[in-house]
């Protein structure tokens, strides 16, 4: 007899992560690597890319557009917040389940757009670009709609208990569509860190071929930042059904100053450097070691980007309030970097 995730769950404890929806973003990186490496050999990783940006189009919720590759599918979720009086119509489906939850969608667009930004020329190469960037403009469409007010963010559509018992088509949908947000009461940092984050790569990915577009998320990413950063909290305490799916292990800490240093390459705003930098006091490698990478983890992706901004800038101490004592710079700090107390944007 087979187990659902959530028996699985309390049978053997938390599920190991990255889980689901999350995973695949691994998997685009990796092709893209691969491609990059090893076009000389046999194997068409060309064609692995495809395929991997051609699986975020069999996850779309929403009215579906007419250049759709995925034919078999349609249509769905259309009233989607509509109990809520909001509109929540689209964004990705988790995986097989028919749940949108935030924050590993929030991860998989952050790195959809790091990948991007990173070999655009490459992908471009490969005849993917167009839909890079569909997958990633198809998350941060959602992202824009649920963030409905400057401190109020819907953080999941759909209910994982209900969803998981019933074994049918998005386009069939019985299953409950309660839709959940944080706010000021109801705090969630590492979902509003990390739909910073994803909102401002993403304003990078568009901003030579759509300012507008790139103005406005950025727009909603610092809007997030600033909401995050002043009610602290983490999401999952807020949104007690997302618990058995994608709790919120490793707190909110690395989700903020992830979705600061995002803002810092997107907007080049000292002031979100000095935030980073500024609350990276635990030193000495002690704390969390750096063993994943994930929709929960946010560290060494941090550290990787600290060294290039490092590589890149040659920065006056003055700009450190904690490391100009030490003289420690950017990457001393990250690889010695641990949970500490955290000081709030100015």
């Amino acid at each position: 007899m087979t187990m659902d995730k959530r028996q699985q769950h309390q049978y053997y404890g938390a599920a190991p992560k990255p889980t689901r929806f999350a995973k695949h973003w691994c998997l685009l990186l990796i092709s893209i690597f691969l491609f990059l490496n090893t076009r000389t050999l046999a194997f068409d990783y060309g064609d692995a890319l495809r395929k991997s940006l051609l699986y975020f189009e069999s996850q779309r919720s929403g009215r579906l557009p007419y250049n759709q590759r995925v034919t078999w599918r349609h249509h769905s979720g259309l009233t989607d917040g509509l109990e809520q009086g909001v509109d929540l119509v689209g964004g990705y489906y988790d995986a097989g389940d028919h749940v949108k939850f935030g924050l590993p969608m929030a991860f998989t667009v952050t790195m959809l757009s790091w990948n991007v930004i990173e070999f655009q020329h490459q992908i471009a190469v490969a005849g993917e670009l167009e839909h890079a960037l569909e997958a990633i403009k198809w998350g941060t469409d959602y992202f824009i709609k649920a963030h409905t007010s400057p401190n109020v963010l819907w953080a999941e559509v759909g209910d994982g208990d209900t969803d998981h018992y019933c074994w049918q088509r998005p386009e069939d949908m019985t299953t409950s569509r309660q839709a959940y947000k944080i706010d000021e009461n109801n705090p969630g940092s590492d979902l509003a860190g990390e739909t910073t984050a994803a909102m401002a790569a993403a304003s990078i990915v568009f901003k030579g071929t759509n300012p507008h577009y790139s103005h406005l998320l950025l727009h909603h990413a610092q809007q997030l930042f600033e909401f995050g950063d002043k009610y602290r909290g983490k999401y999952d305490e807020s949104v007690g059904v997302v618990k058995s799916y994608y709790a919120s292990v490793s707190g909110y800490k690395d989700e903020l100053l992830w979705g600061a240093m995002w803002l810092y390459k997107a907007t080049g705003d000292d002031k979100y450097l000095e935030y980073v930098i500024g609350n990276a006091h635990c030193l000495g490698g002690i704390g969390w070691a750096m063993t994943e990478f994930s929709w929960d983890v946010k560290y060494a992706g941090l550290q990787i980007m600290a060294s290039k901004v490092k590589a890149s800038k040659p920065f006056q101490l003055s700009l450190y309030a904690s490391s100009s004592k030490t003289g420690i710079l950017v990457l001393e700090i990250f690889i010695g970097f641990c949970f500490c107390p955290v000081s709030k944007m100015k």
